[in-house]
Formats: C-alpha cells, structure tokens, sequence
C-alpha cells in the first residue's frame, strides 16, 4: 500500500512537473517571439530553439536517466530568458503616435490643480485629425462628481472603460488609462503581455477622447456609456488626486502597459484604493464589460431607482453625441437625462464611496 501511494505521488509530481514547463516553454516561446532581438531572423530561430528544449525536457520527464539532467539544463536556459526579460526597461524616449506623443502632467498650488497638455484634437475621420492641446486650471473645491465611461466594441463583456472628473460650471476632465504605442505598431491584446506598449493616461477634453469613441471610430464602431459615480465628493477629490499622482509618476519613471495587470481597468481600481470604501477586486474588472453592472448591484452608481437595463438604455450618448458633434456644449448635451427626470443627480453625497 505504501509503494501505491509513493508511486501514485510521483506520478502527480510528474505531471504537475510536466504542466509547469509546459506553461513556462509557452511563455518563453510567446515572450522570445514579441520580446525578443530585434532581427526577425534570429528572433524566430531562438524561439524555435527554446521551444524544442522545453518539448526535449517534457519527453525527458519519462526518463530516469535523463530526468533531472534535462530539468537542470532547461533551468539553465530558462533563468537566462527571464534575466533577458527582465532587462527590458520602459521609456519615454520613442518613436510615438501622434495621438499619444504629448505626456501630460499637473501642477499644484493648494487646492489649485494646472493641467499641462490637455488634448483637444478636432477630428475629421479617426485617422485625420488636427493637433492641439490646453492648459487648464481647475479648482479641486469645485469637484463635483466622477463620471464612469464604458465604450463597447467586441461584444458585452470587454469594454474600454475611463473616468471623466466634473467640475462646477460644467467642466470636465476625462482621464483615459490606454497603451502608449509607437509609429507603425497596432495594439494587440497578446502582445500586451510582453511588455510592448508603455502605460499612458491620456487626459483629455471630452470633445476629443468621448466623441473620437462615439462619433469616429468605425473600424468597428463602439457604443459609449457614461454613468455617473455615486459617492461622498471627499473620495472624489482624493480619487482625482490620486490620478494626478500617477500621471506625473510616469511622466518621471515611464512603466509598462499589462493587458492582465496594469491596464485600463485594473488600473482604475487600483487609484481607487485611495479611498477606505472601495469596492473589492472581483471578476469584472478583468471582464470589463461588466464593472458598471458591478457598480450599480453596490449602488456606486446614480441610478434614480431604474434597473441597470433602463440605466444602460439611458446611459447609451451615441446619438446624442453624434447630433452635437463638436459644439462647446458636448458635455452638457451628452449628459442631457430631459428625458428621464429621475436621473437629474442631487448633488447629495450617499454613505457609500469609490
């Protein structure tokens, strides 16, 4: 009976052994492939190679000769990809696209925040569009609220999602956690894995980063939502702050963008975290398409006792969007409940938080 379970506990180590290298030759092929020399050639040949020593060690599992020599050897090389891997450093200092080639940052004076290079680009089409950014200087005291921006483009479970800070005079502010890629690179949700893309919150005017989502995009096109957050405007304000702590950090020390770890999602939750009440990591967060949802099953979100079906059929700006266009009203127009009167928001902080 002994000899049964030792052997039956070699048999899952085994396996177990078997499944770690496995999933460790994927990574290593996947990470040689996106990460790897510059020259496609060489490139393609160290992943093939790495791919045949991880296939080699699996086979060697069955044997007691070669086991360990194998595992050994395979150790090796696996300890010089990662070493490899873990020499790739962000920056700042790249070929960019146009859209994100401006870092953004803020400077502050008591509870007077400036806003450097705000983008405003006037769109024709997605791709065309003319250059510019503002200057902008907003007075933390006449924070309002907090905004949630959920744009659908494959489907109810994956959206980009942002926030937009709402100040008193119908000011707003959208910060939007995306990649920051180079000239001729397309983004990629595996290669976002591989440390291709840098971290970038673009902060923007709602007439660029709302309408180029809602008005321009085609290719597919993408259904925009905007909820408003419900919560004590102290958690608002500290969650503001806190976004403007990050955005300088990475103008300072640039990080990499992580489609798992550090995307646009995660890394709203993440500044929320600022506050004593946030919510819990759950689920939705990784599935994207489904925070509002999330939001509003913990009354985070200004609903005026409608469903979340109701709220989401409300929330939906497209149309409105695409008949204000450009107007120096977008916001305001966007943001029009006429009609549903019970959307109106009061202005009266809940017990609750970010």
């Amino acid at each position: 009976m002994k000899l049964i379970v030792i052997s039956t506990a070699r048999i899952i180590g085994l396996l177990l052994l078997g499944l770690l290298i496995a999933a460790s030759g994927i990574w290593g092929v996947l990470a040689i492939s996106y990460s790897g020399p510059a020259s496609d050639i060489l490139r393609t040949a160290l992943a093939f190679i790495f791919a045949i020593a991880s296939l080699g060690t699996l086979i060697a599992l069955a044997s007691h000769i070669w086991r360990w020599r194998a595992l050994a050897g395979y150790l090796i090389v696996f300890t010089f990809l990662v070493s490899g891997w873990r020499s790739i450093k962000p920056s700042n200092e790249r070929d960019w696209q146009t859209d994100v080639a401006v870092l953004p940052y803020a400077t502050m004076e008591g509870d007077i925040v400036a806003v450097h290079n705000i983008r405003n680009f006037a769109y024709r089409s997605e791709t065309d569009y003319s250059v510019a950014y503002y200057d902008k200087r907003f007075d933390i005291k006449r924070l309002e609220g907090v905004d949630l921006i959920a744009s659908y483009w494959m489907g109810p479970d994956i959206a980009h999602v942002f926030v937009s800070f709402a100040f008193a005079g119908g000011d707003h502010l959208a910060i939007s956690i995306e990649t920051r890629k180079e000239k001729h690179e397309d983004y990629s949700t595996l290669k976002g894995f591989f440390r291709q893309y840098e971290l970038y919150y673009v902060v923007a005017d709602e007439r660029d980063v709302i309408r180029l989502r809602s008005n321009y995009r085609r290719s597919p096109p993408e259904d925009v939502y905007v909820y408003r957050m419900r919560a004590p405007i102290e958690n608002s304000r500290r969650l503001f702050l806190e976004y403007l702590v990050q955005m300088n950090a990475l103008k300072a020390k640039p990080e990499f963008y992580n489609t798992m770890t550090t995307n646009c999602t995660t890394n709203i939750w993440m500044n929320s975290r600022v506050n004593p009440e946030h919510l819990p990591f759950n689920w939705t967060v990784l599935a994207s398409g489904h925070v509002a949802e999330y939001l509003y099953a913990h009354g985070r979100l200004e609903s005026g006792g409608l469903s979340f079906a109701e709220l989401q059929r409300h929330a939906h700006i497209n149309a409105r969007a695409q008949a204000t266009n450009g107007a120096a009203d977008f916001s305001q127009r966007i943001r029009d409940w006429s009609a549903t009167p019970a959307l109106r928001v009061t202005n009266q902080a809940p017990t609750s938080g970010n």
